[in-house]
């Protein structure tokens, strides 16, 4: 598997808390949903890296690693 870059963010609260409320909803961490939300955006500008696979974020934990 890949290694994930780190970046820290900063973010407005309130864009935070609908994060944290679509990411439960969803069943993923925070930083899972915020992946999706970008790889999805990027696909969807026609963005998306065609030599990168897709990403599944099914096999991650919160913290990033493979289960």
């Amino acid at each position: 598997m890949a290694i994930r870059k780190q970046y820290p963010l900063r973010i407005h609260p309130d864009i935070w808390n609908a994060l944290e409320i679509w990411s439960r909803d969803e069943m993923r961490s925070v930083n899972g949903q915020i992946e999706w939300i970008l790889c999805d955006s990027l696909k969807r500008a026609k963005r998306w890296p065609p030599h990168s696979r897709e990403l599944d974020n099914s096999q991650t934990t919160d913290e990033g690693t493979s289960t």
